[in-house]
C-alpha cells in the first residue's frame, strides 16, 4: 500500500537518529507533517482542484482539455509534476525542517544555477558518501521528481513500503549529495509543453559531454550532440566540480526512457569493468529483485561506432569510485511488458554471461535494447525516441497513481543501495576490490 504524509507520525528524523545510535529498536515509520510552515508551503505548490479531475486519466482523454499552449503545459496537465522552480522550493523547505540533517546551496556557472543538497544526520560517521544526479536530461522529468520523494522519505514526510528499510539506519552510514535537477533551462521549456527536448539549451547531451572517450560527433544523432569539446557546458562543469571535491564512494545517475540498472563500462564491449566489478553487479542484483525485475548489470555498446562519454564510464574510470551505477527508471505501460517478457526470456540464457563480464550490449540481448532504446544500452540500429506528445508518457508517468508508485519505489531503491554499499564498505578492505 502507498504510504504517504497523512500517516501518524513516530518520531522526526533527529530523534530517530538518536534512538537508533543507542540502540533502541525503533523504525522511522510513517510521518505526517508537523511544521505549519512546511505545510503552508506545501499548499502553495500543489493544485489541488485539478489532480483528482486527472487521475488515472491516459494521454487521449487529456487531449480535450485543449491545444492552446497553456492548456499543454505540464502543469495543466499533469498538476502532480513539479516546476523547477516549485522543486527548489519544497527542498528549501524541507530544508528547515529536516532535523538538522539537511543543507542547500546553488551553484553558478556561466548563467546556470544548479541546486545541491547535503543529506548528513547529525553525530553520524557514514562510511558511504553517495552522490546521486538527477535530471541530465530535461525531459526525464520523473528523475528530479524521484530526489523530491528521496527528501520527503529521509526527512519523515513519507513513510517507506519496506518495513525492513530502516531510514535512521542508513543514515547512520550513509551521506548523501543530490544534484535535484541538472538541467534546469531547458526542462523549463519541457514544463511550457517541449515534451521531447533532451539537450541543454546550447544543444548539448550533457551525458555525451564528459572526458571519457569523448568524441566530436555521436552516431547516434542531432539528440546526442557531445558539445565542441568536453566539458563545455556550464552544466557539466558544476558536476565535475562537485563529484571532484566530493569523492563519492557511490555514484548513481538517475534516467528513464526504459527501465533498467546499470554499471560501467558504457562506451563498448571491448572493455570490461576490473575495480570492484563482482560486488557492484551483486547490489544490482539483490536492488532488481524489489524493485525492477528488469535488465541490470555491465552496460556495453555494440562497437563499430563513436561513443562519447557519459558520466558513468567518467566517475568509475577517472575518480576510482568503487559503486558506479546508472538507473533508468520509468518507460511507457506498453513498452514496459514487452521489456519485462523479453527480458525474463533473455535472462534466462544471459545471465551466465553477465556473470562473467559480458555486458549488455552483447548480441545476445541484441533484439531487447533495439527494440528499447536505453541511453547506457546501444545497438547500431538504434530507434530515435518518440515524436511530439509520445515522448511525455514515454519518458514519464501520466498518471498519478503510477507517478506516485514510481517515484516511492525508486526512493526506496536508492536508500536500498546506499544500505548495500555501506555494508559491503564496512565489510570489505580496499585491496578486495
Amino acid at each position: 500500500m502507498f504510504c504517504n504524509a497523512s500517516r501518524p507520525q513516530h518520531a522526526t528524523l533527529l530523534a530517530a537518529v538518536v534512538v537508533v545510535a543507542s540502540a533502541t529498536a525503533l523504525s522511522l515509520g510513517h510521518y505526517e507533517d508537523d511544521q505549519a510552515s512546511y505545510k503552508t508551503g506545501l499548499s502553495l505548490l500543489q493544485v489541488h482542484a485539478d489532480s483528482h479531475k486527472l487521475e488515472g486519466v491516459g494521454k487521449h482523454q487529456r487531449a480535450a482539455l485543449g491545444d492552446d499552449d497553456s492548456a499543454r503545459s505540464m502543469k495543466a496537465m499533469f498538476p502532480y509534476y513539479h516546476t523547477s522552480a516549485e522543486i527548489r522550493k519544497k527542498a528549501e523547505l524541507l530544508s528547515r525542517d529536516c532535523g538538522h540533517a539537511m543543507k542547500m546551496e546553488t551553484i553558478s556557472e556561466g548563467g546556470v544555477d544548479i541546486d545541491v543538497v547535503h543529506v548528513r544526520a547529525p553525530k553520524s560517521t557514514p562510511v558511504n558518501k553517495v552522490f546521486i544526479l538527477f535530471g541530465e536530461h530535461s525531459r526525464e522529468l520523473i528523475s528530479p521528481e524521484s530526489a523530491i520523494r528521496l527528501l520527503e522519505v529521509i526527512c519523515g514526510k513519507v513513510g517507506v513500503d519496506r518495513d525492513t528499510l530502516s531510514v535512521g539506519n542508513i543514515l547512520l552510514e550513509s551521506e548523501f549529495q543530490l544534484v535535484l535537477n541538472g538541467n534546469p533551462k531547458s526542462r523549463n521549456r519541457v514544463e511550457d509543453g517541449e515534451y521531447c527536448l533532451r539537450a541543454n539549451p546550447n544543444g548539448v547531451d550533457l551525458n555525451r559531454n564528459w572526458d571519457e572517450k569523448w568524441t566530436e560527433k555521436d552516431a547516434m544523432g542531432s539528440q546526442t550532440n557531445p558539445g565542441p569539446r568536453p566539458f563545455s557546458e556550464p552544466e557539466t562543469k558544476i558536476f565535475k566540480s562537485l563529484v571532484e571535491k566530493y569523492e563519492p564512494t557511490t555514484f548513481l545517475t538517475v534516467h528513464s526512457g526504459t527501465r533498467g540498472m546499470y554499471m560501467p563500462y558504457a562506451y563498448d564491449m571491448d572493455h570490461e569493468a576490473q575495480f570492484n566489478a563482482p560486488l557492484m553487479l551483486s547490489v544490482l542484483k539483490d536492488l532488481d529483485k524489489n524493485h525492477c525485475q528488469c535488465p541490470y548489470g555491465a552496460a556495453g555498446k555494440e562497437v563499430g561506432y563513436p561513443c562519447p562519454g557519459t558520466c558513468l564510464d567518467w566517475v568509475y574510470n577517472k575518480l576510482k569510485t568503487p559503486y558506479v551505477y546508472a538507473f533508468e527508471i520509468y518507460t511507457s505501460a506498453d513498452r514496459d511488458a514487452d521489456l519485462k517478457q523479453r527480458w525474463q526470456e533473455k535472462s534466462k540464457e544471459g545471465l551466465n554471461l553477465l556473470q562473467n563480464g559480458g555486458h549488455l550490449g552483447h548480441q545476445h540481448f541484441g533484439e531487447l535494447f533495439s527494440n528499447h532504446t536505453s541511453d547506457f544500452v546501444q545497438r547500431q540500429q538504434h530507434i530515435e525516441a518518440a515524436k511530439g506528445d509520445e515522448c511525455f508518457s514515454m519518458f514519464n508517468p501520466d498518471t498519478e497513481i503510477v507517478y506516485n508508485k514510481t517515484v516511492q519505489n525508486w526512493a526506496e531503491a536508492y536508500l536500498e543501495m546506499a544500505a548495500m554499499v555501506a555494508k559491503e564498505l564496512k565489510e570489505k578492505k580496499p585491496e578486495d576490490y
